[in-house]
């Protein structure tokens, strides 16, 4: 592949890393079709209304709600999307040897399906494809929820115990499991080399994976459409397509 003799600097520093973590967010699946949140067509930009549905204080009190989120799960885009050329330039990148870990902030599991392996992945906010019941806690795949939905019901309850459903992921007001965010944290403090792409690096406390590579004496390379938090900490900015600059910069 033909690569642009400006990113040739970047390449040679993945080349030469041995302990590479990359911190994904919703940009990086944009192009499989997902849209991110608060971008121009960002699903919060759009419809307001969509972030009351995330919000758990809201969604626990309200029935009205948790049909709205029902059904937005039922049409999530995820169903149909698939892994994009930055996903899979990733994998290439664990296929060399070279990832340490995939710290991401989105829940779509698109990372596993284009072949990143599980045991590699840090989902700090969860995955859509499964449900977890708020009494219980007990999880479940999600298909076998939408296949509920399908046959009529539009706020369906756990069969276990009759408590309310959501999906795995985490919603606003709700606290993050503390063992995922330690693990994050570890693998970042350990990288000599970060990749932060498609995220504008707003969200604490994941966010936070930056600076603590950067101080570890990481470098940090940053891949995204907007300026970010930790722009100006970064060795490299690339503000370009995440599908076109990943599969130049990942090495052969």
């Amino acid at each position: 592949m033909a690569i642009d003799p400006q990113l040739l600097p970047i390449r040679d520093w993945i080349d030469a890393a041995k302990r590479i973590v990359v911190l994904t967010g919703a940009g990086i699946s944009t192009d499989s079709g997902i849209p991110d949140f608060r971008g121009p067509q960002g699903v919060w930009t759009r419809n307001p209304q969509a972030e009351k549905q995330s919000t758990i204080q809201n969604y626990l009190a309200d029935p009205q709600v948790r049909r709205a989120a029902w059904q937005g799960r039922l049409d999530h885009p995820a169903w149909s999307a698939r892994p994009n050329s930055g996903h899979l330039a990733i994998v290439h990148l664990e296929r060399r040897g070279k990832l340490h870990a995939l710290i991401t902030q989105n829940i779509d599991e698109l990372h596993q399906i284009a072949g990143n392996s599980p045991d590699k992945v840090i989902e700090v906010h969860g995955t859509i494809r499964r449900t977890m019941c708020w009494s219980c806690g007990e999880r479940r795949p999600m298909e076998q929820t939408l296949q509920r939905l399908h046959e009529g019901e539009q706020d369906p309850h756990c069969l276990t115990c009759g408590g309310i459903l959501k999906s795995d992921t985490i919603s606003f007001g709700q606290a993050l499991v503390p063992q995922v965010i330690d693990r994050a944290m570890r693998a970042a403090a350990q990288a000599d080399l970060m990749l932060a792409i498609g995220s504008t690096l707003q969200v604490y406390p994941v966010a936070g994976a930056v600076p603590l590579a950067r101080e570890s004496g990481a470098k940090l390379v940053i891949v995204n459409a907007q300026p970010t938090a930790f722009d100006d900490i970064a060795d490299a900015v690339i503000n370009g397509s995440i599908g076109e600059v990943l599969p130049q910069i990942c090495g052969d």
